[in-house]
C-alpha cells in the first residue's frame, strides 16, 4: 500500500518555498531507476521486462462520482484504442490509494493521478507522467479553497481554531497538504494542535457536505467545485469561500514505466492528438478553461508541491 505521513510540524515557511520553489529531496522506490536524473522511472533496457497488454486499462483520479467521468472520457478512450490499436477499459477507481495500488500492482496502464498523488504515484508505482490540461493559451491549474457556509459563524481562517477542519485524503495536495502547510505558515496554527481534522475522502464529498452543512469548514480543489455548480449538484451561494490560494499544477495523464516504449509513444499520441471540439471532455473541462492537452515535466511543474510536501515533511512509504 502506499502512504503519504505528515510528521510533526511544518518544516519551513511555505511562502519562501512558493516564492522560489526548488526540487525538494526526492527519490525513487528502489526497485526503479533514473539514470537520466529527471526523477522519473525509466524504461526498462531488457524488453523481457516490458509489457504489451491487449487492453489497456484507463483511470481518471477519484475526485468525483466515477461514473459521471465514464461517460465524460469515453470519447478519447475510443480516439486512444485507434491510434494505439489496443483495447481500451475505463477503471472507476474509488479512491487514491486504490489507484497507487493498481499501477504499482501492473493492474492500470494510463492515469491521471490528481496534483498531491504525482510524487507519490512517480516514487512508489512507475509513473511516468508527461501530459496536463490546459487552456488554449497555455495556460493552467487550479486553487486551493478554505470554504464554509454562510452563517456559519466562520469568518475568517483564523477562526478555524478549536474547529474541525475537513480535508479530502492525505494524497490531496488542495485537499490536505497544501492547506495544512499555509494554515501554518500565514496563520500560525497547526493541525491537530490548533484545529481538528477529518477525512471525507473526496472533493466532492467535502463540497457537498459543506454545502448541506454536514461540515463546518473544509479545504477543496476549486476547479471540482466549479464543475459541480456547472452541473448544478450544488450552487455558488451554498459556500463562502474564506481563503484562495495561489494556482497549482492540475492533474497529471502519463504511463506506468514498463510498458512497451512504442506503445508509450502511441499512447502520447493520442493524447496530443485528440480533437477536442466538440468532446464531452471539452464539455466538460471546458468549465474549468482548459480544451487541450500540455506537454509537462515532472521535475519542474511539480517542484511547488515536492516543496509543499516537504515543508509538510512528508514521507513516502512504498511497500
Amino acid at each position: 500500500m502506499f502512504c503519504s505521513r505528515p510528521l510533526a510540524g511544518v518544516a519551513a515557511a511555505i511562502a519562501v518555498l512558493l516564492s522560489a520553489p526548488v526540487a525538494a529531496d526526492f527519490a525513487l522506490d528502489p526497485r526503479f531507476t533514473d539514470e537520466d536524473g529527471d526523477l522519473v522511472a525509466d524504461i526498462p533496457t531488457d524488453p523481457s521486462e516490458w509489457i504489451d497488454p491487449d487492453t489497456l486499462i484507463f483511470a481518471y483520479t477519484p475526485v468525483e462520482d466515477p461514473a459521471v467521468y465514464a461517460d465524460v472520457w469515453a470519447g478519447f478512450l475510443d480516439h486512444m484504442a485507434e491510434v494505439t490499436g489496443k483495447s481500451v477499459q475505463f477503471f472507476p477507481v474509488q479512491s487514491n490509494a486504490a489507484q497507487l495500488e493498481a499501477m504499482r500492482a501492473g493492474r492500470l496502464h494510463v492515469a491521471a493521478f490528481n496534483t498531491g498523488s504525482n510524487p507519490i504515484a512517480v516514487a512508489c508505482a512507475g509513473f511516468r507522467p508527461f501530459a496536463m490540461m490546459a487552456g488554449a493559451d497555455g495556460s493552467y491549474g487550479y486553487e486551493m479553497e478554505i470554504i464554509t457556509y454562510p452563517d456559519s459563524g466562520i469568518e475568517s481562517v483564523e477562526d478555524i481554531k478549536g474547529r474541525t477542519l475537513t480535508h479530502t485524503s492525505e494524497t490531496s495536495n488542495s485537499g490536505f497538504k497544501a492547506p495544512t502547510a499555509l494554515i501554518k505558515s500565514e496563520f500560525g496554527m497547526t493541525s491537530g494542535d490548533d484545529y481538528d481534522v477529518q477525512f471525507s475522502g473526496k472533493h466532492d464529498n467535502s463540497i457537498l457536505g459543506v454545502a448541506n452543512r454536514d461540515y463546518e469548514v473544509a479545504t477543496i480543489a476549486n476547479s471540482v467545485k466549479a464543475r459541480m455548480i456547472e452541473r448544478e449538484v450544488v450552487a455558488p451561494d451554498d459556500f463562502v469561500v474564506l481563503y484562495t490560494s495561489q494556482t497549482f499544477p492540475t492533474s497529471g495523464y502519463g504511463v506506468v514505466y514498463n510498458l512497451a516504449p512504442e506503445l508509450q509513444e502511441k499512447i502520447k499520441e493520442a493524447f496530443f492528438t485528440f480533437p477536442w471540439e466538440g468532446s464531452a471532455l471539452a464539455e466538460e473541462f471546458g468549465k474549468n478553461g482548459e480544451d487541450q492537452f500540455i506537454e509537462i515535466s515532472f521535475k519542474d511543474d511539480w517542484a511547488v508541491i515536492r516543496q509543499i510536501d516537504e515543508a509538510n515533511e512528508v514521507t513516502y512509504a512504498c511497500r
